[in-house]
């Protein structure tokens, strides 16, 4: 798919962002506004990020609309004539979801389903729903409100009222360099020649970056006929790892002095995992992949007492079943870490 497919399928489109304003929703809009779209509808709840972006773009394509996703009724007025959904509104950050649960399922979980019904309700043809590599064996609020928020999702394509709505997911890794990640963490310490904090020195990460991101939830919008999840093969990497390199390359700029501030191990932070999992060895059973990226499709969709048919997407080839973990991964190297940075100018 090129970006001609892609002015295509998403021009003279009415299409709206939940969490439009975030660092994932911001770009998806910058993008999308390329394909000239009848109508970009940008929803938050951040009435200065609505403001900011506002101003930013000057767009008559624009539609600026302040909202929550914890509210039913505004949700349906919001989705009216709206074509394609993607929802990024979520509560991301684990130790905060942590110590606020219900917030969590308020926003992850309740805020999805009014997502879904807003458009069984209006008729809107996709919803993407932007997820986690957390919701893959939780052992977090965030990461359990994310799969229910998955299952919801999916669950939704067999709604008894749907009419023809295909709904699909998103499952993302850590995103380097968004709002709340560890590069601004680093470079934040870097800069006010703080010690690098690790929690701990064997956590290792799947990562991309917000353009890699944005480039899968775009894909998955067009490919999406209901039922998938669309995981990007990406990279692993150690995170004092990171560390190192941005020392090296980042820290001398600063005029940083890594023996007086040496990497500082805090410990793991309530709810972390040591390693992420992009998909269970059960759902592998059931996944697909090209050399760009994994199909995971839940397995009702091949009971045939249903009548449920399917055929892989052309190019598609079946997963071995196994583990694909962060934990067994190879992890790139910290010449590869560098060359990754210039190659994704971060």
């Amino acid at each position: 798919m090129n970006d001609m497919d892609c002015y295509t399928y998403y021009h003279d489109k009415t299409i709206l962002v939940t969490g439009g304003v975030g660092s994932i929703g911001s770009q998806l809009v910058r993008q999308l506004l390329t394909y000239e779209p009848k109508s970009l509808i940008l929803m938050d709840n951040n009435e200065t990020g609505l403001f900011d972006m506002q101003q930013e773009l000057k767009s008559n394509r624009i539609q600026i609309l302040i909202g929550d996703v914890r509210d039913a009724e505004r949700m349906i007025t919001v989705f009216t004539g709206v074509d394609i959904v993607f929802h990024a509104a979520a509560l991301k950050h684990v130790p905060l979801c942590e110590f606020n649960p219900y917030e969590a399922v308020k926003t992850n979980i309740l805020g999805t389903q009014n997502i879904l019904d807003a458009a069984i309700r209006n008729h809107v043809k996709k919803v993407i729903m932007i997820s986690t590599d957390k919701a893959v064996d939780p052992i977090n609020t965030m990461g359990a409100s994310k799969y229910l928020a998955e299952r919801l999702t999916i669950s939704a394509n067999n709604h008894q009222k749907n009419n023809g709505t295909a709904f699909a997911v998103v499952r993302f890794g850590n995103v380097l360099n968004s709002r709340g990640s560890i590069i601004p963490i680093f470079m934040h310490q870097i800069a006010t020649d703080c010690s690098l904090t690790i929690t701990d020195p064997e956590m290792t990460r799947f990562v991309l970056t917000i353009p890699q991101s944005v480039n899968l939830v775009i894909k998955a919008g067009m490919m999406a006929k209901g039922m998938e999840i669309f995981i990007l093969k990406m990279p692993v990497l150690k995170i004092i790892d990171l560390a190192k390199v941005m020392l090296k390359k980042i820290a001398p700029k600063y005029g940083y002095k890594e023996e007086e501030h040496p990497i500082e191990i805090i410990g793991k932070r309530v709810g972390e995992k040591l390693y992420e999992e992009l998909m269970t060895e059960q759902e592998s059973a059931f996944a697909y992949e090209n050399e760009e990226m994994f199909i995971v499709y839940p397995p009702h969709i091949y009971d045939t007492k249903n009548n449920h048919q399917f055929t892989p997407p052309a190019g598609f080839t079946s997963v071995p079943i196994g583990e694909f973990s962060s934990f067994t991964a190879r992890c790139i190297d910290e010449k590869e870490i560098e060359q990754y940075f210039i190659e994704l100018k971060l």
